[in-house]
């Protein structure tokens, strides 16, 4: 067997022996057809919602996992034939409830809110995820890969159109939903989903889920999940179709290449979502405006290597999973941010690559299979040097034992038409991969195994890729063994490669405590390493980290670092990204430093975090500060100054580097919302404000206008503005 495969055998041996029962104890949730419709107003006062057995006895999270929540909660449910309704009731110590604005998608941490996980495949792998907070503003999500990593796997981008409610009385809160049937995915004539549920009260300052989980856990893990059983095995919903068109209008200034002429720009276009079963979706697109109405955060990047945004575009959200988590996050052979942007053969600047349309089916064969197949065909742009780019690609996902699964991809990105004399870009660029996801039953076990080959005209040697990740985790320790390799010519044009060339490991162990009193509930202490070799060169890089971290009572977190690292350069590297000197090549620079972080409770109508950062650099010294402030206007928004400060202090060079970004975010009403965003980055000379005001004038229908200038730091001057109007709109028919 060749050795590169070993791994996807190792994983499939260690599943096969130890993770194929499911050890959850069971929670059980019962529900029952109604037959008139219930009333979504957030009252619960139809007795259609007491014809089943509710959820109940919720189990506390934090600050402890051993013993049942302070204040409790309710869940009830019934259905139709169009609607899912789900209602709750949420004990209460008083009415101080903590609501930082009225925007939809809100984040969990830091307000008062109830969340409903629904596994509808029962695979303990993927979700839909809704929630309610007391003002009735509500949020839906998708949770991936199992809900491993909360921040990771939850994706809060995705929208769907729903209807929810919600009341507040003497001692509790309480709020009702209708989820449509056309709104989620789902195996016809099912008689059983998993669910659970999780409660952040901020006045009992607690943390609640209905099935227990573990506190070294994610509380949106799926691994820990009761069960709903219906009344009726449950009917398909294909045949639903819902059609987004969408009109812009708008115009920019370009005083940085042209004259600051007015450029006067209209489009037209829209998506199209057909549930062709009640588990698989056609998703269509015409003319997609793929234009951000929220620009990206800017960061100070002082590494080599490129940054990574997350994909926001709706088009691209559902099912992203089963298309974007092949291969590790810096080894990724499909990145759909990929799609839509090129690059300038003059320049070596990214540019928008206009795309005429597109398909996506995705989604649930049965319980086992899932399968991805799309197709984009981006236009030719001779101004730009770019020829027509079509990109397709195709997913297939086994599920095996209980929550492992087996995928593969097979991505082409190819260029049709004349091409730019330069010869910048191949005739083709293909990846085919295979990927085995370990997770056992409780959790405990968690890995990847890939190999991933690309194609390309040239059939060069070495255009591989492999790795492997290997987690054990139980409530006193963790140990984790990842490695990589990635062939010095292999390139994945429509995927995120940070770099090629190198083989690397990075073990890691943690121990858990938790204090039994104090202010602290939970420390960890971890031991990392991080090292790469480089073929003729030999160890070019390592990373040696210890560090801790702490949990407070109070929700505040603390966390601090000290690292030892070593960087063999092999080519001349600007830190600053400013083209001044460089720090020379082919030479290898020691370096440690610390750092410490703290994040301070969010439930006060201030509140803030500090990370500073002070240690030796390449062959100098860097002394950093990153930091945030915010300031609550309940239930109106918040006001928040972020800095990023840096003072690079090298014998090539003595320079300040600094990010500033205050935020302003306004929500008069559930429906419209102000954000102001300024940015000044001293590392690209930039100046960057950013206003959006949104209209939610229907259920996930909006309208936008969006203005942005862009201006050079020194001397100060306009770059560029742009002022964009757009409207969509979501019609189910």
């Amino acid at each position: 067997m060749p050795r590169t495969l070993l791994p996807l055998a190792l994983l499939a041996t260690l599943s096969t022996v130890a993770f194929g029962q499911d050890s959850v104890e069971e929670t059980a949730l019962y529900l029952r057809r109604v037959k008139t419709p219930i009333v979504i107003d957030g009252m619960l006062d139809e007795p259609g919602w007491f014809s089943g057995q509710p959820a109940r006895d919720f189990w506390e999270y934090f600050p402890s996992d051993t013993a049942q929540a302070p204040v409790q909660t309710e869940i009830y449910m019934a259905y139709d034939d169009a609607f899912l309704y789900v209602g709750a009731i949420c004990h209460s110590v008083g009415q101080d409830y903590i609501i930082p604005s009225l925007r939809r998608d809100f984040r969990a941490g830091g307000n008062d809110n109830i969340t409903f996980i629904f596994d509808t495949f029962n695979d303990r792998t993927n979700a839909f995820v809704f929630g309610m907070n007391p003002y009735g503003v509500t949020r839906e999500a998708l949770i991936a890969n199992g809900g491993q990593v909360s921040g990771q796997d939850f994706d809060e981008s995705w929208d769907n159109k729903w209807r929810g409610a919600s009341s507040m009385q003497e001692g509790y809160w309480s709020c009702e939903l209708a989820i449509p049937f056309s709104a989620i995915r789902f195996q016809q004539g099912t008689r059983e989903w998993n669910f659970n549920s999780y409660r952040f009260d901020m006045q009992s300052n607690t943390r609640s889920t209905w099935t227990r989980i573990p506190q070294n856990q994610s509380i949106t893990n799926l691994a820990f999940m009761g069960k709903m059983y219906w009344e009726e095995p449950l009917s398909s919903s294909s045949g639903n179709l819902s059609v987004i068109p969408y009109l812009t209008g708008g115009f920019s200034q370009d005083f940085e290449e042209g004259d600051g002429q007015a450029d006067y720009q209209f489009n037209a276009g829209g998506d199209a979502k057909v549930a062709v079963t009640s588990g698989l979706n056609l998703d269509l697109t015409i003319n997609p405006d793929f234009s951000q109405v929220e620009v990206d955060q800017q960061v100070i990047n002082l590494d080599r290597f490129e940054v990574r945004f997350p994909e926001r575009r709706q088009f691209f959200l559902e099912n992203a999973d089963l298309f974007g988590n092949f291969g590790f996050a810096d080894i990724n052979p499909f990145f759909s941010r990929r799609i839509g942007v090129a690059q300038d053969t003059a320049t070596g600047l990214n540019v928008q690559n206009p795309i005429y349309g597109g398909a996506r089916l995705s989604g649930k064969l049965d319980n086992n299979w899932r399968i991805g197949l799309l197709s984009m065909q981006a236009s030719p742009d001779r101004e730009n040097g770019l020829p027509a780019f079509n990109y397709s690609i195709a997913a297939v996902q086994r599920k095996l034992f209980s929550r492992s699964n087996l995928g593969a991809i097979f991505v082409n990105k190819q260029a049709f038409g004349k091409q730019d004399s330069s010869e910048l870009y191949a005739s083709f660029n293909r990846i085919a991969g295979l990927d085995y996801n370990l997770a056992s039953s409780d959790n405990r076990w968690n890995g990847k195994a890939f190999y991933h080959r690309a194609f390309t005209p040239e059939q060069l040697d070495r255009q591989f890729a492999h790795g492997a990740r290997l987690e054990y985790r139980v409530r006193k320790f963790g140990l984790m063994w990842q490695h990589q390799q990635v062939g010095a010519n292999y390139h994945a044009d429509a995927g995120f490669i940070r770099r090629q060339g190198y083989f690397s490991i990075n073990p890691q162990a943690t121990l858990f405590f938790y204090p039994a009193g104090g202010p602290m509930n939970q420390h960890q202490l971890s031991v990392e390493s991080e090292v790469l070799w480089t073929p003729g060169y030999g160890r070019t890089d390592h990373r040696y980290e210890l560090s801790w971290e702490g949990n407070f009572r109070n929700t505040a977190e603390l966390r601090a670092r000290l690292r030892n690292e070593y960087t063999f350069l092999l080519e001349g590297f600007d830190p600053t990204r400013t083209d001044s000197d460089t720090l020379p090549g082919l030479q290898g620079y020691h370096y440690s430093s610390v750092e410490f972080e703290y994040e301070s409770d969010r439930r006060p109508k201030f509140s803030f975090s500090v990370n500073p950062q002070v240690g030796e650099f390449f062959n100098g010294y860097r002394y950093g500060m990153e930091g945030s402030l915010t300031y609550r206007y309940q239930p109106y928004g918040a006001i928040q100054l972020n800095v990023n400060y840096n003072y690079l202090d090298l014998p090539i060079n003595r320079t300040s580097i600094f990010l500033i970004g205050p935020r302003i975010d306004l929500t008069f009403s559930r429906s419209l919302f102000l954000t102001v965003f300024l940015q000044y980055n001293d590392q690209l000379e930039n100046i960057n404000i950013n206003t959006r005001l949104q209209w939610r004038f229907a259920p996930v229908s909006d309208f936008f206008l969006v203005y942005t200038d862009n201006y050079y730091a020194e001397p100060f001057g306009v770059r560029n503005r742009s002022l964009v109007a757009k409207a969509t709109y979501w019609l189910n028919l």
